[in-house]
């Protein structure tokens, strides 16, 4: 699929009658403007055409559903004003990503890892919005405020897991599809709690917004297979954050470099 079919899809899937569309060649996104709302986004179509190599029309209905509840966030944020603080929560971003909204209002954050940065969301129900720093003053709060409110927030999420064993490695997959996945590696109760229970080398991933994976890593072989899960998760999200894994240890967070044993060894014999 090329860019300037895509482009027609959503204009065909999200109509002419609400959105203005702009295509931009040389930058190789389309940007999209709200008629009643009078705001808009820019969509990079490269990202999506990636997808749709293996996610076929499943990456289209993706974009779509985004877009639609990005804007009726936007509404009922209109409509309704915000909430109060009770919803609040943090979302874990890639450092690569923007640092302030399309207005040009900075985003409120705070430092992570040096692959990640913590954001700030006012939950709207089926979607949430980042909090820039034009919000505080609507929103009646201080940033540290928000902070406060969305560290406690993270510690009430719901936790569970499900448990898979590969080559002798025991990986633990959270996910349980509220927006907030990535963020429970933030609740650092949560993270002591599975570290109890790790025989090997514990390592954490969140390779994209809707999942975090917790590693038991036992032997050679494990790197390799956690490498391996991390960038196919990391290449199918929706919302990327690394394909970097992080070693836990003694409440620390420290980025490894996984080298994918087998091909490495492969490349050895042919030399």
């Amino acid at each position: 699929m090329k860019s300037k079919e895509l482009v027609e899809q959503l204009k065909s899937r999200l109509g002419l009658d609400i959105f203005e569309y702009k295509f931009d060649k040389e930058k190789d996104t389309l940007r999209l403007n709200h008629k009643t709302l009078n705001r808009g986004m820019d969509i990079s179509l490269p990202e999506i055409i990636s997808k749709y190599q293996t996610l076929k029309e499943k990456a289209i209905d993706e974009v779509v559903y985004t877009i639609q509840q990005t804007f009726s966030a936007m509404e009922k944020e209109r409509t309704e004003g915000f909430h109060d603080l009770s919803s609040v929560y943090p979302v874990i971003r890639s450092t690569s990503f923007p640092l302030q909204s399309n207005e040009g209002s900075p985003f409120l954050t705070a430092d992570h890892t040096a692959e990640t940065r913590i954001y700030y969301a006012l939950d709207l129900g089926t979607t949430y919005r980042l909090i820039d720093e034009s919000m505080l003053e609507k929103l009646k709060v201080s940033a540290n405020q928000v902070r406060e409110a969305a560290r406690f927030a993270v510690r009430k999420l719901p936790t569970g897991t499900k448990r898979d064993e590969v080559a002798g490695n025991i990986f633990y997959f959270l996910n349980q599809n509220d927006g907030y996945d990535a963020s429970r590696i933030l609740n650092e109760a949560f993270l002591k709690e599975m570290e109890s229970n790790i025989e090997g080398d514990m390592t954490v991933s969140v390779p994209h917004q809707d999942v975090l994976i917790i590693g038991d890593i036992r032997n050679e072989v494990g790197y390799d297979v956690l490498a391996q899960m991390t960038m196919h998760f990391f290449s199918v999200g929706a919302v990327p954050i690394t394909s970097l894994s992080f070693v836990y240890e003694k409440g620390e967070l420290e980025p490894i470099f996984i080298l994918a044993k087998n091909r490495v060894e492969k490349e050895q014999d042919e030399k």
